[in-house]
């Protein structure tokens, strides 16, 4: 008789690590384990010596809608010489108040790793509608197996990352709030300070409001290796302008392993018409900075919050400033591998889910309340037609560096 031993405790950021055993005697039990940053899994089964059932545990709002199966991380130990077949379930979830039944999802081609550092996709998943299920087949090389829908980035990434930057002279950093959980919100500021700001354009970019979208992470990393770098064109950017980074708008969600809701279950890029410093104190600090900047009789040339989505790349804003977003465009996709041959989506609403409060976007807001040129970049997670495969943390690193150029570029 099978024997099915259950659950990764749900609500836990580190839980314990669970053993799961087939047949007695027939092989020793697979471990199973999310007590890392990032880690999440529901319930997970074992179907036999090789054939583990993990449900996607996902999150609800604070009104136990929407919710999102869009993250799961977790290693498996004991597996060396085992070829895995891993069920995914649990997949079917709702968006801006639409049940989906998880078809978004049907590409997807998770990533794993040996060493919790370097990360690779899957050859190939197998989706079946009827469960809302995808099904992954590995065969670890080594005694243990890092399994997630993308490849991580922490916050133990982001400190590693300032601590290689941080002390170069032409990077501030400073704290403008804390999360519901006590974590610094961090806005890092990136100019020649021997160069008068005066007649410097200013760009702005805002990086993971959603915590399950970690390419946001690899590519604002990406960019801020560049743009302090002494390549030629990061230092003319330098004298030229200020270039301001959110690098992780939702750092406690990225700790748990979130999806795209705060600890009080608040999406971050919704509810910029509803800012409640108690409730979602991570959006009062970062727009609070904002508009404090523009308070002070600075400007604003360009917005950006970057974000994940499974097979599509495109920027979306006000209409006002579709001039902007069309010279951003065609720099994108003429200079990086984005692929969007679509024109920017214009004409975009003031809210995601007309009649509601607490649905407006970090870039809706700013738009409609003090006319920045604001935007919503997305990027694809799967298989990208201009890279004929599914974007790597390499690739991200890339574009990173031609994200900036190309920002710049466009307001010149």
């Amino acid at each position: 008789m099978r024997t099915v031993v259950a659950a990764v405790a749900i609500g836990l950021v580190f839980p314990s690590i669970v053993s799961l055993a087939s047949d007695a005697g027939s092989a020793p039990p697979i471990r199973v384990a999310t007590d890392f940053e990032g880690g999440n899994i529901g319930k997970v089964e074992i179907l036999s010596d090789n054939h583990v059932r993990c449900a996607v545990q996902g999150e609800t709002d604070q009104d136990q809608r929407n919710r999102q199966p869009s993250w799961f991380c977790f290693r498996l130990d004991g597996v060396a010489g085992r070829e895995l077949t891993i069920d995914l379930t649990d997949l079917a979830g709702e968006y801006n108040y639409r049940p989906h039944k998880g078809t978004g999802l049907r590409n997807m081609r998770p990533v794993y790793s040996h060493d919790d550092r370097t990360w690779q996709h899957v050859d190939s998943s197998e989706w079946d509608e009827n469960t809302s299920t995808i099904r992954i087949r590995v065969r670890p090389s080594a005694d243990r197996i890092w399994i997630a829908r993308l490849a991580p980035y922490t916050t133990q990434h982001l400190k590693r990352l300032l601590d290689d930057i941080g002390a170069h002279p032409h990077l501030q950093q400073s704290i403008v709030g804390k999360t519901v959980e006590g974590r610094p919100m961090l806005l890092l500021t990136i100019t020649n300070p021997e160069v008068a700001d005066s007649g410097k354009k200013v760009v702005w970019l805002m990086a993971r409001q959603h915590a399950w979208e970690t390419g946001t992470s690899w590519v604002a990393e990406g960019a801020l290796r560049f743009v302090v770098s002494d390549d030629p064109a990061a230092v003319g950017i330098r004298d030229r302008y200020i270039f301001k980074v959110f690098p992780m708008a939702d750092p406690d969600g990225v700790v748990r392993g979130g999806v795209r809701f705060n600890a009080h279950g608040y999406d971050l890029n919704r509810n910029w018409d509803t800012v409640d410093p108690r409730l979602m104190p991570e959006i009062h600090a970062q727009r609070k900075a904002i508009l404090e900047w523009l308070d002070g009789g600075n400007r604003i040339d360009l917005f950006l919050a970057l974000h994940n989505t499974e097979s599509a790349d495109f920027i979306e804003g006000p209409s006002a400033a579709q001039p902007l977003a069309e010279r951003f465009w065609k720099l994108l996709v003429n200079g990086t591998t984005f692929h969007s041959p679509k024109a920017p989506r214009k004409d975009a609403p003031v809210t995601t889910t007309p009649g509601m409060k607490g649905r407006m976007t970090v870039y809706q807001a700013l738009a409609h309340e003090r006319q920045v040129p604001a935007f919503l970049m997305e990027q694809m997670v799967d298989q990208s037609p201009r890279l004929s495969r599914p974007p790597t943390v390499a690739d991200r690193l890339e574009f990173g560096a031609g994200l900036v150029q190309a920002m710049c570029a466009a307001v010149e």
